[in-house]
């Protein structure tokens, strides 16, 4: 019996297990079984008879990438050499000591920050340190992607970095490899100690967070910001951070958030509502859901303003529309991505990879799709207040906001950096807006914001 027919007969066995375990009518398992068999007559065809011999797996590949080609762009397959990659950036983790490296034009690598609380950061690493060897190894000469290389290693294992400080001092740092999260929810700017600085006025306190994705931890971060890490969300009494230090509003940043864990998000507009519709979702073959908020864990009111743009997507489209359809946020900015589709991860048999498919939309509680089909001319979160920003002006923002996280080296002097944006040709247009408005209304309010933050305000802004 030669090869081919042999595999010919695989391919028949395979196709009538596969047929008893998928549901489905009669004539929907015969579309599978023409489907099938074209699919290995080409492949049979193509293996004997084309010009040259042809790489199997890329012959499959292919195959794979041309059938999710026809689907959106958010339908994957990944392949089982990329699925731990692919897994950690859904977690917003990855395996290192913790530091942003960039490399000047004289051929220096510099550590432009570390992470908090990763091991750099502890070891003593500092922004602006200029790396000169690993684990004794001098580095001079070598591009940036190999002195990375040089410094991942497996999980706990011991790593030495020979750093020249900003003030000349040259010290050899050691630290142990571990998982690092990156941090998603960001303030302002940077105390002396490097802890963040969430105020963006002081007089009157008017906070800024910014969330630049949602991971597994965004929730627990972001209540640690507004309520203290020790505090019960259900007991102002044990509120600290900043409702317990009179926050008087606050400026939700989620412009250039591309989206990530829709539990998060539901959770961080569960803390700012106690009833209401969240978000649903509905799809071919999934039935409509409803997610409702409940009173448990809301926080007081208190003003609110989110901002968006065009690069706000996903998650963050749920939090801002949702927000705004229970009128509880004042929304600006530019009309956010338009991705709101739900995919879920589908493991596929014998370690063949995952499937990252769309299965259901998302829905505003005004019933609004968030998603932008094709030809679509309404779609996203419209902001109520539109601020446009070109792209020269989005990037000098991004710059301004990058520049501020920075970690530096700690002051014993006063800082003199003001906390509060310019008046007059503004950086960030959008955010001195949002800045501008909230400052008004609690001036407006006056007495009515008291110092528990308990009062509910009745004009659009403070929602």
């Amino acid at each position: 019996m030669n090869r081919e027919r042999v595999a010919w007969i695989i391919s028949i066995t395979v196709l009538a297990l596969f047929a008893l375990q998928v549901p489905g009518s009669t004539a929907s398992r015969d579309d599978d079984y023409a489907f099938v068999r074209k699919l290995v007559d080409i492949h049979r065809q193509v293996a004997v008879n084309y010009v040259e011999n042809v790489d199997e797996d890329k012959l499959r590949d292919g195959a794979i990438d041309g059938m999710m080609g026809q689907l959106d762009p958010f339908s994957v397959y990944i392949p089982p050499a990329e699925q731990e990659g692919f897994d950690r950036m859904l977690e917003g983790s990855f395996k290192g000591v913790g530091i942003q490296l960039d490399m000047s034009d004289d051929g220096k690598v510099e550590v432009v920050t570390p992470i908090d609380d990763s091991p750099a950061f502890r070891a003593g690493v500092m922004a602006g340190d200029l790396v000169l060897k690993v684990n004794g190894e001098n580095i001079e000469g070598l591009k940036i992607a190999d002195v990375i290389k040089k410094i991942s290693g497996p999980l706990d294992s011991a790593v030495k970095l020979t750093v020249r400080h900003v003030t000349g001092e040259e010290v050899t740092l050691s630290m142990n490899r571990t998982e690092i999260v990156v941090p998603t929810v960001k303030g302002f700017g940077r105390k002396d100690d490097n802890s963040w600085d969430f105020y963006i006025s002081t007089d009157p306190k008017i906070a800024y967070i910014r969330i630049t994705q949602f991971t597994p931890d965004t929730y627990d971060k972001l209540k640690n910001a507004l309520v203290g890490a020790d505090a019960d969300i259900n007991k102002p009494e044990t509120y600290k951070g900043l409702i317990g230090d009179d926050m008087k509003a606050l400026i939700l940043d989620l412009r250039f958030n591309p989206g990530g864990r829709l539990d998060q998000a539901i959770a961080v507009v569960d803390m700012f509502i106690e009833k209401g519709v969240i978000v649903s979702t509905k799809g071919r073959n999934r039935p409509e859901q409803k997610v409702e908020a409940k009173v448990e864990g809301t926080l007081p009111r208190f003003p609110m303003v989110v901002l968006v743009n065009e690069h706000s997507a996903s998650a963050s489209e749920i939090v801002a529309g949702s927000l705004m359809d229970n009128k509880r946020a004042l929304v600006m900015g530019t009309r956010s991505y338009g991705k709101g589709s739900v995919q879920e991860i589908m493991p596929l048999d014998a370690k063949g990879g995952e499937l990252k498919l769309t299965v259901a939309y998302y829905y505003l509680p005004s019933g609004r799709l968030v998603h932008r089909k094709k030809d679509a001319k309404d779609w996203g979160v419209e902001p109520q207040v539109i601020i446009p920003m070109d792209e020269v002006a989005e990037t000098q923002a991004m710059k301004e906001r990058f520049s501020a996280e920075l970690m530096h080296r700690p002051t014993t002097g006063p800082t003199t950096q003001s906390i509060v944006l310019p008046v007059t040709q503004p950086v960030d247009p959008q955010l001195d807006s949002a800045l501008k408005t909230m400052i008004g209304y609690v001036i407006f309010q006056g007495d009515k914001i008291v110092a528990n933050n308990t009062a509910t305000p009745t004009t659009q802004p403070a929602h």
